[in-house]
């Protein structure tokens, strides 16, 4: 004899069982509880800092017109960490004319990526974040390295210190 379940999610059936809409609606929350846990993967990109030295002249305004035009600060929100991603060396370094104040350096790849994206952020004596710069490139090599300048906009005598990390976007 089959029975009906009552579809009224507040009454269970006769003989204890759970009725069709609570059964399912228990699953759906079971699910999407499972999934949250998985989305809550940690996924932020590891930083390493670096000091900056303020003494050196600032930018003129024709040369800060060129760094602003040539400057990064929209980040690829499709790139996140990768382990085949790796900052082998950075320095912060004040070249002369338009790109003042730069942090460049290495990035080591291991394995091909369809793009890569260097992202370097500034901080006052203050410890306040004053921006954030990029570089990037796309189609690396396995086996490759990718010399990298990101060019910052803010006076170095602003500026104590940076951090510096790189993401991409795998083949």
């Amino acid at each position: 004899m089959w029975r009906t379940l009552a579809t009224d999610s507040s009454e269970p059936t006769p003989g204890g069982r759970c009725a069709r809409r609570t059964l399912l609606c228990a699953f759906g929350a079971g699910t999407l509880t499972a999934l949250a846990g998985c989305g809550a993967v940690e996924n932020d990109p590891v930083y390493e800092s670096g000091p900056i030295d303020g003494d050196g002249p600032a930018r003129n305004a024709s040369e800060t017109v060129a760094a602003r035009a040539l400057a990064e600060t929209d980040a690829n929100e499709g790139a996140s960490p990768l382990g085949r991603l790796t900052v082998e060396e950075h320095a912060f370094i004040l070249e002369s004319g338009y790109e003042g104040a730069t942090v460049q350096g290495v990035v080591g790849v291991d394995e091909r990526v369809e793009y890569a994206e260097v992202r370097v952020r500034v901080y006052d004596a203050d410890g306040d974040q004053r921006g954030r710069y990029l570089d990037s490139t796309g189609d690396l090599a396995g086996g490759s390295r990718w010399r990298f300048s990101v060019i910052l906009l803010e006076s170095p005598a602003d500026l104590e210190r940076y951090d510096v990390a790189v993401l991409g976007v795998p083949a």
